[in-house]
């Protein structure tokens, strides 16, 4: 019997985070369940060990990062108790594809002890753009992903037992085939990874950008400054009420523009059940 349902994700555009808590929040009232809420964008959530038992059913999302599970979150990931839980792998990808990152996420939750049951791969804003998946996921989207919950919640009703469930596939491969890897129109890989944000004079100084970054990376004392990596979730950018954030590395823009350009066409989402 469930008995919670929960929404667990890292979000940092938010498009992770309305897809999860739509199908979490369909799942809890068609159940008559307690709903919650574990969002892990911030790291200091991430310092705490998740535990679940046999009575939850958790909507588990992650955006996809070149294809994958974005790489910062696999240690996290493995911290997780899944105590024979059922689980909803979903992924969140920006227009192109999301290639080997659901196989993955459901590999890894199942190694978690977690129980998938159900998954699906669905589109949001691209974190590099404004114009690539601009607006998703919109309401179409969001029609898919209230019925993707309900086709669940029939499932559930219909197996019964979790002993009962067959395994599940889903697209994409696992172990995975790599990231994947932009190149320039010669064929030479397109490195981004050091890449980092820069700020216009339009900064107000309200430290928006440093509270909202997923990797606690930019300083608190000087929002120009970099302590950490840089993941290229554009939540500083997105979230900044000035637009103040943005890049200007040759490198990111024409990946970037490349993406807008070859990736114009309105993908669609992946159900698996």
């Amino acid at each position: 019997m469930i008995a919670r349902v929960v929404a667990m994700y890292f979000s940092p555009t938010n498009t992770t985070k309305k897809v999860t808590e739509e199908i979490a929040g369909v799942l809890a009232a068609n159940l008559n369940c307690r709903q919650c809420v574990v969002d892990f964008t911030l790291p200091g959530v991430r310092e705490y060990v998740q535990t679940f038992n046999k009575g939850d059913l958790v909507i588990f999302g992650t955006p996809v990062y070149a294809g994958r599970v974005p790489n910062v979150l696999l240690k996290y990931i493995h911290t997780i108790r899944g105590g024979g839980a059922l689980a909803v792998p979903v992924v969140v990808f920006g227009n192109r594809n999301y290639d080997d990152a659901l196989a993955e996420l459901q590999a890894l939750l199942g190694e978690d002890g977690f129980l998938p049951v159900a998954a699906g791969a669905f589109i949001g804003e691209h974190s590099f753009s404004r114009i690539l998946g601009a607006g998703r996921p919109d309401e179409e989207d969001m029609a898919v992903v209230r019925k993707f919950a309900g086709d669940i919640y029939k499932k559930l009703m219909k197996d019964g037992a979790p002993e009962s469930f067959q395994p599940l596939e889903v697209g994409g491969e696992y172990p995975s085939r790599g990231y994947y890897q932009p190149r320039d129109r010669q064929g030479n890989p397109v490195d981004i990874r050091k890449v980092k944000p820069k700020t216009s004079e339009a900064c107000d100084g309200c430290k928006i950008c440093a509270r909202v970054c997923p990797m606690g990376s930019i300083s608190f004392d000087d929002i120009r400054e970099f302590t950490g990596i840089c993941i290229k979730c554009g939540s500083c950018i997105k979230k900044c009420p000035v637009s103040a954030k943005y890049f200007d590395a040759e490198s990111y823009l024409y990946h970037q523009h490349e993406l807008e350009e070859e990736y114009a066409r309105r993908a669609e989402p992946s159900l698996f059940l």
